[in-house]
C-alpha cells in the first residue's frame, strides 16, 4: 500500500492499523506546542517550527546548516526508508514546509496529512497526549539544490518567461502598503494567490480541489509548462504552496529568503501595485 502525496485521516489510520505497514511509519506534527501537548495523532513526534528555519535576522526562515538538520532529524528516529507523515494545525503551513526540508535533504517517501489535527479530529480518530521517545539514529545526507532557489537565481528568472513566481503572501503584502520589511511590494512580475485561499475554512482547513487550484493559477498565468518559484516572508506560508505546486505536478521551487531577504536589501527590483 502506497500513500499519495496528499492523504485523508481515514487512509492514516488504516496504515497505523496495519502491523506490516506500521513499523515504517512515522508521524511529524508541527502543530503549537500547547496542542500537541495536549492531542496529536498517536505516535505523532513533535517538531518545533523553529527547528525548520535558520532564525538569522533578517532572512529568519532560511535553511538551516546541514549540522542543524542532522541533529533534527537524528532526535526524532529518522531513516531514509520510513514513509513521514506530516501535519500542523494551521491549513498546512509548516507541515508544507517540513515537506520541503525532506526534499532538501532527498527523503522520497513522504505524505500531507489533508486538514491536519483539525480533520482528525472532526472525523473522531483515535487520539493521544503520550509524548514519544523515539531512539536517536544517526543520519548522514547532503543537500539537495533541486527544491531550493537562492536569491541569485530568483534574479536570473527574472530574464526567463517562462519561470513563474508564486507570492503566497497577503494582498496587502504584494502591494506594498503592509510594512514588513526596509521596502515593500513584491517580485518583478510574480503573482499572487495567497495562501489561505488555497485552503476551505468549512472542510476542516482541508486543501481546496487540486483541479480548482490549478485553475485559480492558471487564471493567473501559471501553466503546467512553466517553472514555479514560491516565496512568502520567511517561506512559512509557502511551504504550502510548494506543496500544492508539486501535488498539482508542477516543477517548483521555493525561495527560502523570501521577501525578509529580497525587501531588506538595497537593490534588489520591486514593484508595487493598488490592491483592487
Amino acid at each position: 500500500m502506497k500513500l499519495d502525496l496528499i492523504i485523508e485521516p481515514e487512509q492514516l489510520e488504516v496504515y497505523q492499523n496495519d502491523p506490516k505497514l506500521k513499523p515504517n511509519l512515522k508521524i511529524v506534527d508541527l502543530s503549537q506546542a500547547q496542542t500537541y501537548a495536549q492531542v496529536h495523532v498517536p505516535g505523532a513526534i513533535h517538531i518545533t517550527p523553529s527547528e525548520l528555519i535558520s532564525g538569522i535576522p533578517p532572512a529568519t526562515g532560511k535553511l538551516p546548516t546541514l549540522e542543524q538538520l542532522t541533529s533534527l532529524f537524528a532526535r526524532i528516529g529518522y531513516s531514509p526508508e520510513q514513509h513521514i507523515v506530516a501535519y500542523d494545525d494551521e491549513g498546512g503551513g509548516w507541515a508544507g514546509r517540513f515537506i520541503w526540508t525532506l526534499d532538501v535533504i532527498g527523503h522520497k517517501s513522504y505524505s500531507y496529512l489533508n486538514g491536519g489535527i483539525h480533520a482528525w479530529l472532526k472525523e473522531g480518530h483515535s487520539v493521544s497526549n503520550e509524548i514519544p521517545q523515539p531512539s536517536p539514529t544517526n543520519p548522514a545526507f547532503t543537500i539537495h539544490t533541486d527544491a531550493l532557489a537562492e536569491l541569485d537565481e530568483v534574479l536570473k528568472s527574472l530574464e526567463d518567461d517562462n519561470i513563474k513566481i508564486w507570492d503566497a503572501r497577503s494582498a496587502e503584502e504584494y502591494a506594498g502598503t503592509k510594512i514588513t520589511a526596509q521596502r515593500n511590494g513584491h517580485i518583478p512580475g510574480a503573482v499572487n494567490l495567497d495562501w489561505l485561499h488555497t485552503m476551505d475554512k468549512n472542510k476542516s482547513l482541508r486543501l481546496l480541489p487540486l483541479q480548482q487550484l490549478q485553475e485559480k493559477l492558471s487564471v493567473l498565468g501559471i501553466q503546467s509548462n512553466n517553472k514555479i518559484i514560491t516565496h512568502c516572508q520567511s517561506h512559512h506560508r509557502s511551504g504550502l504552496t510548494y506543496l500544492i505546486a508539486k501535488a498539482i505536478g508542477y516543477d517548483v521551487k521555493a525561495y527560502d529568503g523570501s521577501w525578509a531577504e529580497w525587501g531588506n536589501l538595497p537593490d534588489t527590483p520591486i514593484e508595487t501595485s493598488s490592491i483592487t
